[in-house]
């Protein structure tokens, strides 16, 4: 019984940013546990990801996956929609 092993890295977060053209800030917040008190802590990190498609708006939830480098600071892609953002 085998099972393939995804190579790319892929995370989901929040669109917090859709200013640049085909690129988007992305926030994953992520809950690890203190080593010594055990405590849970809330942990962020934005990534910019390149973005083909249009449509992709801030507030919107996207997975993301890691790509080769395609600037100075972008080096992951936009693989899918997760959900669309309410408008209230």
């Amino acid at each position: 019984m085998t099972q393939t092993a995804s190579l790319t890295r892929t995370l989901v977060g929040r669109v917090v940013s859709d200013k640049m053209q085909k690129t988007v800030t992305v926030l994953v917040e992520r809950r690890i546990q203190h080593p010594l008190y055990g405590k849970f802590i809330g942990r962020s990190k934005k990534y910019h990801a390149h973005v083909e498609q249009d449509g992709i708006q801030m507030g919107d939830t996207v997975e993301i996956s890691e790509t080769r480098p395609i600037s100075k600071t972008k080096a992951w892609a936009v693989t899918k929609l997760v959900s669309k953002a309410v408008v209230v």
